[in-house]
């Protein structure tokens, strides 16, 4: 697949895509899981290798691009485009392991797609050679097509974790085949339903070292790791949470727009686009979503041309990426809101879109790398006092 693409011919990709994906939405939503046709189309579009290195016969494209092909396809499906944007994020983290075992990975298949989950608490056991792994992961958006798992246990000394020189627990980046592991029928839940986020167990697996890498700053990636999008650590990854729910919420406005045409409220004479209350909201749904949009395309802009120019991974900038990240999805989920009052009674009808959209974005403003809590995060390092989220440390 040839590597120097753009966005716009990935967005002109994502937009032939368009009626396969719009067209097993419902059947994602009803099943649970992702549809194959949706996966395998995405897979053959080059869409799951944005984060893989050129090295590898990946595209190693720019965070921006991303952004935009992830936002694109959550226009036409929010379960589509949050189980694209996880597999590209997973694929970054390729960059903390050792060549040996990162190349193995990325050729096994080739165009590999990844999916994982990083909730804590989870064990793995030194043994020679590498790790014994065990542990039930929840929330593995995209479990059912991945090719390989990555997840973050922490390392047992006996039956204690091993604690850093900080005090805390030594947590370590695991690769794994996906068929070594088993699905359970968890995902039931209020939105997001499509991603098939179910919980992932593992029982006494051994992992080679060559598969793992500690949780720790990235300081020397990997000989294939060495562009400008690796520099950004974590960051892009978390990032890459946003757009999906600026999508949606872009598909909720365009939604609004179409209804306000023909509809015309019980009980009043004119139709809902003359409204003033529905005029107001929609421009400000529209705004409200721009705001958040342009603080997050702006933000990590900046932080590109810096990589890019090879500048330190300040905190600072840390702080704006995560800050940017955070807005966009209260800003879009806001935007939502605005979009479910404006439609009236058509907004909790299943025959309508609104309800899902509503019920999507606000399950994606519960994810803790992104949630509004982390606002808290920022503002006490702002103000001088100790974060709660460690995540700043890399």
């Amino acid at each position: 697949m040839a590597t120097n693409v753009t966005a716009d011919s990935l967005l002109d990709r994502v937009k032939k895509l368009a009626p396969i994906i719009r067209e097993h939405a419902a059947e994602a939503e009803e099943q649970r899981r992702l549809s194959r046709p949706v996966v395998d189309a995405m897979h053959q579009a080059g869409l799951y290798s944005m984060a893989h290195p050129k090295a590898f016969g990946g595209l190693e494209v720019d965070p921006l691009t991303m952004f935009r092909v992830v936002e694109e396809v959550a226009r036409y499906d929010s379960a589509a485009g949050w189980n694209l944007q996880l597999a590209v994020a997973a694929s970054c983290f390729l960059a903390w392991l050792p060549d040996e075992g990162a190349a193995e990975i990325m050729h096994s298949p080739p165009q590999t797609i990844f999916a994982g989950s990083f909730t804590p608490g989870r064990q793995a056991t030194p043994v020679d050679g590498g790790y014994r792994l065990r542990g039930q992961w929840p929330f593995v958006s995209g479990g059912h097509d991945g090719h390989w798992f990555v997840f973050l246990p922490q390392i047992m000394d006996g039956d204690q974790p091993r604690l850093n020189d900080q005090g805390s627990p030594v947590q370590c980046y695991m690769f794994l085949p996906a068929d070594k592991a088993t699905i359970l029928d968890t995902w039931h839940t209020l939105g997001m339903r499509g991603t098939g986020s179910d919980d992932v167990v593992v029982s006494d697996l051994f992992i080679p070292e060559r598969h793992t890498a500690l949780l720790a700053p990235l300081e020397k990636p990997g000989t294939a790791y060495q562009g400008p999008l690796y520099r950004l650590t974590i960051w892009v990854p978390i990032a890459l949470l946003a757009p999906p729910a600026l999508g949606l919420a872009h598909a909720a406005i365009d939604d609004l727009i179409a209804l306000a045409r023909t509809k015309t409220p019980s009980y009043t004479g004119s139709s809902l686009g003359q409204r003033q209350v529905v005029q107001r909201q929609v421009a400000e749904a529209e705004a409200t979503l721009g705001a958040g949009r342009a603080y997050l395309y702006t933000t990590f802009q900046e932080n590109w041309d810096a990589a890019v120019q090879g500048a330190e991974l300040t905190l600072d900038r840390k702080l704006k990426m995560q800050l940017a990240t955070t807005h966009a999805i209260v800003c879009a989920a806001k935007a939502v809101e605005l979009v479910h009052a404006a439609a009236g009674t058509s907004s909790i009808r299943n025959e309508y879109q609104f309800q899902k959209y509503f019920r999507d974005v606000h399950t994606i403003t519960q994810h803790a790398f992104a949630s509004a809590s982390r606002y808290e995060s920022v503002g006490a390092l702002m103000l001088g006092a100790e974060s709660d989220w460690g995540f700043f440390a890399f």
